[in-house]
C-alpha cells in the first residue's frame, strides 16, 4: 500500500529519541439528524469509539468469563493496529491493508470491505449508521454500516491516525497536517479548525461543551466545542501521542518524556506528575481511568496502576516487550497487550495475573469489549472474538 507520508507515524519500531526528531521537524515545516449526546455508542452495550467513550475512558460495560474461549478468528492479511468497533450485530475493523472490514459479531462471517486506499490506523467511530475513521494517505472518511458505500471523504494535508470522536454535531478528529478539526458527520464540510504547533496524533475527548487534545507540540489545549475558540493551553513538557483521558474535571495523560500527567480542567494547574523511579521510556498508548484507579502502560515494558487523586503507584506489573496499546478496564479486571503477544488480563486493585492469552504476534491495537464480547486484531492479522465457550453442538454454522 502506498503511504502520503510514511516518515510521519509515531508508531513502529523506531526509536523514541528519532520520534522526537520527527516531531521537532515537523514543528518547523510549519449532524445532520437527531442532535447526538457526547460519545459514540449507540447503547450502553456498544463500543463505538477508540475508547468506549467520549471522555477516552476506556471503560467498557458488560461482561466476560474469567477464562474467556476464543469464539471465532479472522484474517487480515497486512494486519491490524486499529481498535475495533462492537455497534448492533456488528465489528468494524480497520487494516493496515487500506480496507475497513464489517463482520458478524456471531461468527466473525465477513458482510462488506470498504476500500480506503491507504493504511488504517484510526480506530473506526461506528455511531447513527455511519462509521468514522482516518488513513495514512490523510484523508477521513465517512462509510454506510450497512451497505459498505462512501458517504463522503476529506482530505487533510497530513496522514490521520486520530480515532474521531462525536459531540455537538461535530466530527472532532487530529491530522499530522498540525490541526484539530470540527467537521460536519453528514457532510464533511469543515465547521472549524484549530492550528497547533505540532502533528496531533491523538484522539480528542469531550467533556461537556469544551474539546481537550493533546499532541506533539506538548500541550494540552481546551476549545469550545460550538466555535473552536481556545480556553486554555496547558505545557505539559514532552510530546503526546495519546489522547487525554477525561474524568470529572481532571484530564491524564501519558509523554514522550517519560511522565502521567493529571491536569486540572478548571485551574489549568498540573496536578501531579508520576515517573517511574528506574525505568524511564516513553508513554504512547492512552490511560484507562475508573474511580481512583487509573491504569496505563509504556515502552519500559510495564503496565502501572496510579492513584488517580495523587499519582502515587499502587502497582506495577512487568512484561516481556514494550507496549504503545492502551488497556481497557472492566469492572475488576484490565485487559492489555502489547509488543510480547500476550494479552493480560490483571486484577485491578492487586495487579495479579487472572487470565492471560498468547496471540503469537504483537498486539498494538487494544482491546474492545462489548455485548459480552472482547475483539482485538493482531500485527500479523488475526481477528480473534473471546467470550463464553459455546457448548459444544451449539457452534455458529
Amino acid at each position: 500500500m502506498r503511504s502520503k507520508n510514511p516518515g510521519w507515524s509515531l508508531r513502529g519500531s523506531l526509536p523514541s529519541a528519532i520520534l522526537l526528531l520527527l516531531c521537532s521537524s515537523l514543528w518547523a515545516a510549519g449532524k445532520s439528524g437527531a442532535a447526538e449526546k457526547p460519545g459514540a455508542a449507540e447503547k450502553p452495550s456498544a463500543w463505538g469509539s477508540f475508547r468506549g467513550n467520549s471522555e477516552l475512558t476506556g471503560v467498557a460495560h458488560g461482561s466476560l468469563p474469567e477464562e474467556p474461549g476464543v469464539l471465532w478468528t479472522f484474517e487480515i492479511e497486512d494486519g491490524v493496529e486499529s481498535t475495533a468497533a462492537i455497534v448492533g450485530e456488528r465489528v468494524f475493523v480497520g487494516g493496515m491493508d487500506g480496507t475497513l472490514y464489517a463482520l458478524r459479531l456471531e461468527d466473525g462471517k465477513k458482510l462488506w470491505t470498504y476500500d480506503a486506499g491507504d493504511s488504517i490506523r484510526s480506530s473506526p467511530l461506528v455511531t447513527a449508521g455511519v462509521a468514522y475513521f482516518g488513513d495514512e494517505a490523510g484523508y477521513v472518511h465517512a462509510v454506510d454500516t450497512e451497505s459498505g458505500k462512501g458517504k463522503w471523504k476529506f482530505e487533510t494535508l497530513g496522514e490521520v491516525t486520530s480515532s474521531p470522536n462525536l459531540a455537538g454535531g461535530c466530527l472532532l478528529v487530529g491530522s499530522f497536517d498540525q490541526f484539530l478539526y470540527c467537521l460536519e458527520p453528514a457532510t464533511g464540510a469543515v465547521r472549524w479548525k484549530v492550528e497547533t504547533e505540532g502533528p496531533v496524533n491523538g484522539s480528542p475527548a469531550v467533556s461537556g461543551d469544551e474539546v481537550i487534545s493533546a499532541g506533539c507540540d506538548g500541550f494540552l489545549r481546551t476549545v469550545h466545542l460550538e466555535d473552536g475558540k481556545e480556553v486554555s493551553k496547558v505545557a505539559l513538557g514532552g510530546y503526546v501521542a495519546a489522547g487525554a483521558a477525561v474524568q470529572g474535571s481532571q484530564a491524564f495523560v501519558g509523554s514522550f518524556e517519560n511522565e502521567v500527567l493529571a491536569v486540572d480542567l478548571g485551574t489549568d494547574e498540573v496536578l501531579w506528575r508520576y515517573k517511574h523511579p528506574s525505568r524511564n521510556f516513553p508513554f504512547y498508548g492512552s490511560a484507562a481511568v475508573s474511580g481512583d484507579t487509573l491504569v496505563i502502560a509504556g515502552r519500559d515494558k510495564m503496565i502501572h496502576a496510579l492513584d488517580a487523586k495523587t499519582g502515587k503507584a499502587r502497582w506495577t506489573y512487568p512484561t516481556r516487550a514494550r507496549i504503545d496499546a492502551s488497556p481497557v478496564i472492566l469492572g475488576d479486571r484490565v485487559f492489555i497487550g502489547g509488543e510480547s503477544g500476550v494479552l493480560y488480563a490483571l486484577d485491578l486493585t492487586t495487579g495479579k495475573v487472572r487470565w492471560e492469552f498468547e496471540t503469537g504476534s504483537a498486539l498494538a491495537a487494544s482491546p474492545a469489549i462489548a455485548q459480552d464480547r472482547m475483539i482485538l486484531g493482531t500485527v500479523d492479522g488475526t481477528v480473534y472474538c473471546w467470550g463464553a465457550e459455546r457448548p459444544k453442538g451449539k457452534e455458529s454454522s
